[in-house]
């Protein structure tokens, strides 16, 4: 490996992901407010593509002003159905609030990384996944929520597909990887690309 690599994100499932595929790097969270910049972007009425990627960038771009040396990886994933944005939720109540909001209907998750290097972004890349919620139970719903809120509470929309939360939906069109809040393939393309990893 030529580059040395840093993922500036806290996501354990991103972390797992790049070890699984054999990349070594390090971990350095990049320190942004989130909820103020994603605020803005909306007031400036941008698509969730373009708050997603320009919150990759930020978080890269931050840990890459105190590591030059690296290549950073920033990321960032976005859940929109129509033109709303859905954050990770802050109570059992709202996590109940946005899988009634959903289930019975098509929404997207939308997974952005961006490689910062040299001072500038090299690269970037937005993963997009439709997923179909089905029409579940208040009753289900409300369970639900109070057997997993433990883990979903960390979760956009207040779901993992990676656990009984796969049991929500009827289809999912798309990348795994993605759902799973990384471009994973596309990631190492261009690394591989690139020399950083072997050929």
């Amino acid at each position: 490996m030529l580059d040395k690599i840093i993922l500036a994100s806290g996501s354990d499932i991103r972390a797992q992901l790049l070890r699984n595929a054999g990349v070594t790097f390090d971990v350095h969270i990049a320190r942004v407010d989130e909820d103020a910049l994603r605020a803005a972007l909306q007031a400036e009425e941008a698509t969730p593509r373009d708050i997603a990627d320009t919150l990759a960038e930020m978080k890269a771009q931050r840990v890459a002003a105190k590591h030059p040396e690296a290549l950073v990886i920033g990321c960032d994933q976005i859940l929109a159905i129509d033109q709303q944005i859905l954050a990770k939720p802050e109570t059992p109540a709202e996590a109940l609030a946005q899988l009634q909001a959903l289930r019975g209907r098509k929404h997207q998750l939308l997974s952005a990384a961006v490689i910062y290097g040299d001072d500038k972004p090299l690269w970037r890349h937005v993963g997009v996944v439709r997923l179909h919620m089905r029409d579940a139970s208040d009753d289900y719903l409300a369970a639900y929520v109070d057997r997993n809120w433990h883990s979903i509470r960390h979760a956009v929309g207040a779901y993992k597909l990676e656990e009984e939360g796969v049991r929500l939906f009827t289809r999912i069109e798309g990348d795994y990887f993605n759902v799973l809040g990384l471009p994973l393939l596309e990631l190492l393309s261009y690394l591989t690309l690139r020399g950083t990893l072997p050929k």
